[in-house]
């Protein structure tokens, strides 16, 4: 295995605060996640307006990806050399609740169009303009272990060149992202790129 991978960039969100490469950068006032969710909209990106039609858990993981990649370019990339590699618990369930409750009535196309999981990886990559190697896991935890060494491989392979890569879970009002920003070029934090260096960004 090849140790020419860095964790060069990680955003964590959780409890209304947001953590990048260790430190905290905002903090909101206890509002619910949508309002939430706009805050972090209008403070690191704005300007997108395809992000006010998203489901929670798109919005979720787009917003964290947002905050990732500030200050770090992936235009020194073709395309298809950086991949998208998520996991979580509910899968798109508090969406597919949503547009089941539609159903009895008149089924809703724009609930519908968010009823799988993946289609995060879909928003994040049409923002970006990613069409690497991509994956999302369902787990009842964050596997980091597992997801380390599934993005080693695609690495290592030459699959891909960079990635994206954590945890995105959104279920209700619960709520977490944790995500990593994993290169073969050492920029950035330049952090090895294991289980125990991302375990530790993550807590």
């Amino acid at each position: 295995m090849s140790n020419n991978a860095y964790i060069t960039s990680a955003c964590v969100i959780r409890n209304n605060t947001v953590t990048k490469n260790g430190e905290p950068v905002f903090t909101s006032d206890n509002t619910g996640l949508p309002e939430f969710l706009r805050s972090l909209y209008d403070r690191y990106s704005g300007q997108y307006p395809k992000f006010h039609k998203m489901d929670l858990l798109s919005k979720l993981g787009w917003a964290a990806t947002e905050i990732l990649l500030q200050d770090m370019p992936m235009d020194i990339y073709v395309p298809e050399d950086t991949g998208v590699v998520l996991a979580n618990t509910s899968s798109s369930l508090d969406t597919d609740e949503r547009y089941y409750e539609t159903v009895s009535e008149i089924a809703s196309p724009a609930l519908f169009v968010y009823t799988l999981p993946n289609i995060v990886i879909g928003e994040i990559s049409i923002r970006h303009r990613f069409k690497g190697e991509n994956a999302f896991f369902i787990d009842d935890h964050f596997d980091i272990e597992f997801i380390t060494g599934y993005v080693r491989q695609l690495l290592d392979t030459g699959a891909i060149n960079a990635c994206i890569c954590g945890w995105v879970e959104q279920y209700h009002a619960g709520y977490e992202a944790a995500l990593y920003l994993v290169e073969k070029n050492s920029r950035g934090m330049a952090l090895p790129f294991t289980a125990e260096q991302a375990e530790k960004l993550y807590r």
